[in-house]
């Protein structure tokens, strides 16, 4: 063969190189864009998830914590009535119980 017949085929080896450079470029792109696309897709429901998750754990929590103040106004309100009953029925054994509460507490204050 002659130097230019060796050169014409070099050169259409290069063209036909570049060519399935550049088709294998386009492919890898598309295939990014899609897997990028997934990914968002992906990271979208993760995060609605999560929200709903975390929805629920606060509704939970303040149902928890309504009952618990529900518990805790019933208990109070069980003891002011145990506490008006027993002063009710001893006035003076509570007039003396208190004087000794407060006794305490200020011998408790000082120091």
């Amino acid at each position: 063969m002659t130097d230019t017949a060796n050169i014409d085929r070099l050169e259409k080896d290069v063209s036909a190189v570049k060519g399935d450079i550049s088709a294998l470029a386009r492919q890898i792109t598309e295939m990014m864009n899609s897997l990028a696309g997934t990914a968002r897709k992906e990271a979208r429901r993760g995060y609605k998830q999560a929200r709903a998750t975390a929805e629920g754990a606060i509704g939970d929590l303040s149902e928890r914590g309504g009952a618990m103040m529900d518990a805790a106004q019933e208990a109070a309100a069980g003891i002011e009535e145990t506490v008006e009953d027993a002063i009710v029925q001893r006035p003076i054994a509570a007039m003396g119980l208190a004087i000794g509460l407060g006794f305490l507490i200020g011998v408790t204050w000082r120091r």
